[in-house]
């Protein structure tokens, strides 16, 4: 073989002999040398112009290629933004055109560079928001969070060892002060389901209030109080409910809160239930900021008493006095632009009770200036009292059409018409809502807020829906600032979006910041508790938020999603608590569409969770329901619940969550626990079977075994029981017997007492010891028959078996017994080993050779 590639290799050298010449010196060139020398044969040789091939077929096409040409090489740049045709130095005219035109195109391409600029911006901020929901999404999946040390590593390949990640699915432990605000909430929704169990109304909104007042530590709290406030006025909700012992208070007469706006937020838009619940949400979130704003005036007065000036009047028009005199005089003089009305500044008084809700006080106060007020403004008493008057604040067209009148001839173009008479005449005749801002009005958020709110009108201009679509392009930087510098704050978005109705977006904008995620949860319980809360297919909801936003639809937030990375920070220490929050996804189990069942089917699913990863004992026993020692069951605070969930019969109960819960039980190795639930649900054979299997999974552990001990004391429960009811007769219950007697029998053997564990293994009757060989044949025969549980640990119990004899006969061999007693015995023992060793024979390819040939060892010692 290497004569045969030698031989290639002096044929292939000899393959360019012929080339060469002995009389030339070879040249050997690198690469780089070769590349160079190429490139300058290239440069010598004359190149052939096809320059007149093309033109003469651009000429063709009746393209001048070489005047084009030379207009490109004589082209002055320089001379880019001057104009086409010389201008003159007196041709003004021309000169502003060029000048305008100009301007027109550096203006359109610095817009084209800003708007290119802030896409790639919003795009770039988008996909590392995106990618930090992702990443937050997978580590908490992983148990840990993404600014946390290995933790999420560390579950990782806790759960790679086992059957399932359900395990590792629960979150990282919350700080001391995010605990004791959850528990303040906690209370909130125990109560809730309390009243829902018992079929009555809670005022769930104003709980939340009294719940964020009692963990107030910060500008947030203060400012979710004020949102929960806001979501009080949409809702109409009474701070409380009288008590059922009153006379009138009786079930059927009290108000119903539950699901009470479903059907008109979740119906068609356009419907008039669906106008008329728009119509209400600006009226409360106005209801709501003009208490704010009434608030801040009686504290302004408190603060600065000596400018305000109350005197002795309480009245709420000579506090609006006082406030107006503390706001807007200064060092005796009214600020510019105030108009005084018989020395008063009337507008910015009526102004200010209508900004507070007091419109009959703004009448009145009016009717006594009557007369300067007809003088200035003739129609405007007449307007404002019919205003004043009607359900909705809306004037009829004639009425509206004559402010119109007056609003363009006097007031737009003027620049010293008092600014709160201009922002009256606005909010009354709804006049020019796109210019959405008054100076010396609209000089907060909140007012900016309630002029907008005031200025809605559902049959024009699109009302409510228009509005958010405004607020939505401002976004949530505009109202919060930007995160993290200095004057940001938290929870002024979702109190905007609520008051516009975009109630969804209004839970995921708190949920997004870590410091607000116990406020948007309990923000979406009582939003699903009212029913204005829309939650999306299972097909639409996303794994990285829980905020859905079809491109065809309403917006839809997962709250089933929402509540199970809330619960799953605590499920395993109070999984009680958990249950609370889990039996609130089914509130929404009246959407239409499907929506509903898939609600009712995600809570039966968290709730198996929560029962697999909740801590086993006392507490998890009182979660799902057991046995006393006598026999009796008792009930679980899951099936109590159970009408929360929609169960309503316990078949249903057994089926949806204590069977499948047991599965996954097993799937997670915890098996005492599944023989639990199976136990309760009534499936005795499934009981047996699995105690068998798990039997036979631990009978080879060390006897201090935590695991294995609470299975054998669970088995033997279970077994006493079905023994005295005679439940799940057969094979498997044998083998349960058997597997327990076998544990015991080890344990009397590694506590020094052969002959006891001897006396257990005989009483099995598993391997039979009498030396009849037939016998023994036709037990190895019928070995193949008995349970696997059983079958795969034969070669235990034969160790087990030849371990007692071994030390059985050895205790007798050095035994000062009588000599006769002695050998009547060690012949015994040698019949059983012999026996053992037959059957061992028989069944000798189910066994590994190390195990035969250490009981062949053991017979051998027992037979000398």
């Amino acid at each position: 073989m290497a004569a045969n590639l030698a031989s290639l290799l002096t044929a292939s050298k000899a393959l360019n002999s012929h080339l060469t010449k002995p009389d030339l010196p070879s040249v050997k060139l690198s690469l780089d040398q070769i590349e160079a020398q190429s490139r300058r044969l290239v440069s010598r040789q004359t190149g052939t112009s096809d320059d007149g091939r093309a033109n003469y077929l651009l000429a063709q096409a009746h393209v001048d290629a070489p005047a084009l040409a030379s207009s490109i090489a004589h082209l002055n740049t320089a001379a880019t933004f001057t104009p086409l045709q010389a201008l003159q130095d007196t041709d003004v005219a021309g000169y502003l055109k060029h000048a305008h035109e100009q301007n027109l195109i550096s203006t359109i391409e610095e817009a084209r560079k800003e708007t290119q600029e802030d896409f790639y911006r919003l795009l770039e901020e988008r996909e590392r928001r995106d990618w930090e929901a992702k990443k937050k999404r997978v580590f908490e999946e992983l148990g840990g969070r993404a600014s946390g040390d290995n933790k999420a590593i560390s579950e990782l390949k806790k759960s790679l060892g086992g059957k399932s990640m359900l395990g590792a699915s629960t979150g990282p432990a919350p700080s001391l002060q995010t605990q004791s605000k959850m528990m303040a909430y906690d209370r909130v929704i125990s109560d809730l389901n309390a009243t829902r169990l018992r079929g009555t109304s809670y005022p769930i909104v104003h709980a939340l209030i009294d719940a964020s007042l009692a963990v107030n530590t910060g500008q947030g709290s203060l400012q979710m109080t004020q949102n929960f406030h806001v979501l009080s006025k949409i809702t109409a909700e009474p701070p409380a409910l009288p008590p059922l012992e009153h006379a009138s208070a009786h079930i059927l007469n009290a108000p119903l809160f539950e699901r009470k706006y479903a059907r008109m937020y979740l119906g068609n838009t356009e419907s008039r239930d669906a106008v008329e619940l728009r119509k209400q949400i600006a009226r409360g979130a106005r209801e709501a900021l003009e208490e704010q704003y009434w608030d801040i005036i009686e504290r302004t007065i408190q603060a600065r008493p000596a400018e305000a000036r109350l005197g002795g009047d309480p009245s709420v028009a000579n506090k609006v006095r006082a406030f107006v005199a503390v706001r807007h005089y200064r060092s005796g003089e009214w600020e510019d632009r105030i108009e005084l009305v018989s020395g008063q500044p009337l507008w910015a008084k009526l102004f200010y009770l209508v900004r507070t809700g007091h419109l009959q006080e703004a009448l009145n106060e009016a009717l006594r200036y009557q007369a300067a007020v007809e003088h200035r403004e003739a129609s405007f008493l007449s307007h404002f009292r019919a205003w004043v008057d009607s359900a909705d604040r809306r004037l009829p067209k004639p009425y509206r059409d004559q402010l119109h009148s007056v609003y363009n001839a006097h007031m737009l173009h003027s620049s010293t018409t008092d600014p709160f008479k201009l922002a009256l005449y606005k909010i009354m005749g709804k006049i020019d809502p796109a210019r959405r801002s008054v100076p010396q009005v609209t000089v907060t958020t909140e007012d900016w807020l309630w002029f907008q709110l005031a200025m809605v009108d559902e049959d024009e201009h699109g009302g409510l829906r228009a509005l958010a679509e405004v607020l939505l392009n401002y976004g949530e930087r505009h109202f919060d600032g930007v995160p993290g510098q200095k004057g940001s704050k938290r929870g002024v978005w979702a109190g905007v979006l609520l008051m516009c109705g975009q109630f969804e977006r209004a839970v995921a904008a708190l949920w997004e910041h870590p410091e607000m995620e116990v406020e948007a949860v309990h923000l979406a319980i009582a939003l699903a508790y009212h029913g204005l809360l829309r939650v999306p297919t299972r097909a639409e909801t996303s794994d990285l938020t829980p905020l859905s936003l079809p491109p065809s639809g309403q917006p839809a937030l997962s709250l089933s999603t929402l509540l199970w990375r809330y619960v799953r920070q605590f499920v395993k220490m109070d999984a009680r608590e958990a249950l609370q929050y889990v039996y609130c996804v089914c509130l929404c189990s009246d959407q239409p569409g499907g929506v509903g069942k898939e609600q009712v089917e995600s809570a039966w699913e968290l709730v198996r969770r929560t029962i697999v990863l909740a801590n086993a004992g006392a507490a998890w026993e009182e979660l799902v329901g057991g046995f006393r020692p006598d026999g009796t069951r008792f009930t679980g605070v899951i099936e109590q619940g159970a009408p929360l969930l929609k169960l309503d019969n316990i078949n249903d109960y057994n089926e949806q969550i204590l069977v499948r819960a047991a599965k996954h039980s097993e799937e997670n190795d915890r098996i005492p626990e599944a023989i639990k639930l199976y136990n309760l649900a009534g499936d005795y054979t499934t009981v047996i079977a699995c105690l068998a299997h798990a039997l036979g999974n631990t009978v080879t552990q060390p006897s201090g075994d935590e695991n294995a001990r609470t299975i054998e004391r669970t088995a033997a429960d279970i077994l006493r029981h079905y023994e005295r009811t005679n439940r799940a007769v057969g094979k498997d219950r044998d083998a349960v017997i058997r597997l327990l007697r076998v544990r015991e029998a080890m344990y009397a053997k590694e506590a020094g007492r052969a002959e006891l564990a001897l006396e257990i293994i005989e009483s099995i009757d598993l391997v039979p010891m009498d030396g009849d060989v037939g016998k023994i044949t036709r037990r190895a025969e019928e070995f193949r028959d008995l349970p696997e549980a059983l079958q795969r640990n034969l070669q235990t119990f034969l160790t087990l078996t030849m371990d007692a004899l071994a030390i059985v006969h050895q205790k007798v061999k050095s035994s000062v017994a009588a000599e006769a007693t002695r050998q009547m015995t060690l012949v015994s023992l040698r019949k059983k080993s012999r026996s053992l060793m037959i059957f061992a024979g028989i069944l000798k390819y189910r066994m590994s050779p190390d195990v035969y040939s250490y009981l062949a060892r053991l017979d051998v010692e027992i037979a000398l």
